[in-house]
C-alpha cells in the first residue's frame, strides 16, 4: 500500500464506561449499525484521509461487517489500545496530520465540529476538545450519600468528542490519557454518546432527518 500525505487521521475507539459499550456501537439505528453512521459521518469531510477503528477483539469481525465498502479509507484494527492502533497504520503516516480520537457511539457529531477540532489544531492548539456547559444542578454528596454543597456550574462542562492532538500529543494521550490543559471550543448536542433506549430513538430521529434533507 502506498504511503500519502495526510491532513487529518481520525482513530475511532468504543470509549468503555461499560462492557456492553462495544455492542452498542452494533445497535440498529435507522436500518444499519451506529457505527456504520460514525465512519460514514467521517468520511463524507473532503480533507479527512484515513480512519482508524480499533475494534475489540470480540467485537472484531462483526466491526468489519459493519464497515464493509468502506475499506478504501477505513482501517479495522483489532484490539482496543490506541497504541495498538497507531502501530498499525504509522508507515501509511506522513507529514504532521491532525489527530483525532472519536467515541464509536458518538454517530452523530456534526461535520462542522470535526471541522473545527481539527481547525483549531492547526491554528495551534495542542489539544482540543469539544465541550458544552453543564445544564443540571449538580450536588456534591458525602459517604453516606447525603448532599453537603452544590457545586458551581459556571465553569463545568462535558466533554464530547473527536478530541484533537497534534502527532506528539496523540501520543501522549495514547499512552496516558489526559485532557488536562485542553483547549475547548463549542460542541453540540447532537454528539451525544447513544447508550441507552432513549438515545437510540433520538438518533433514530436525527438519522432520518438527515435522510430526508439529503433527498
Amino acid at each position: 500500500m502506498s504511503t500519502v500525505l495526510m491532513s487529518t487521521i481520525v482513530f475511532v475507539t468504543v470509549v468503555r464506561h461499560h462492557a456492553s459499550d462495544a455492542e452498542l456501537a452494533l445497535a440498529p439505528v435507522n436500518g444499519e449499525a451506529l457505527l456504520t453512521h460514525t465512519v460514514r459521518g467521517l468520511l463524507a469531510l473532503p480533507d479527512l484521509d484515513l480512519v482508524v477503528v480499533a475494534a475489540p477483539e470480540r467485537c472484531a469481525d462483526s466491526f468489519s461487517a459493519a464497515l464493509r465498502g468502506f475499506e478504501e479509507r477505513c482501517r479495522i484494527v483489532p484490539g482496543s489500545s490506541l497504541e495498538h492502533a497507531f502501530d498499525t497504520v504509522e508507515k501509511e503516516i506522513t507529514g504532521n496530520p491532525v489527530f483525532l480520537v472519536h467515541d464509536a457511539l458518538r454517530a452523530f457529531t456534526p461535520a462542522d465540529t470535526v471541522r473545527a477540532v481539527a481547525d483549531a489544531v492547526r491554528a495551534g492548539s495542542p489539544v482540543v476538545v469539544p465541550v458544552l456547559p453543564m445544564a443540571d444542578t449538580v450536588k456534591v454528596t458525602d459517604a453516606a450519600r447525603v448532599i453537603t454543597g452544590t457545586e458551581d456550574r459556571a465553569y463545568l462542562r462535558t466533554a464530547q468528542t473527536p478530541l484533537g492532538f497534534t502527532r506528539e500529543t496523540f501520543l501522549s494521550y495514547a499512552s496516558e490519557p489526559s485532557l488536562d490543559g485542553a483547549h475547548t471550543i463549542p460542541g453540540h448536542p447532537d454528539a451525544m454518546r447513544v447508550t441507552n433506549a432513549f438515545e437510540l430513538q433520538l438518533a433514530e430521529a436525527i438519522a432520518t432527518a438527515g435522510e430526508e434533507e439529503s433527498l
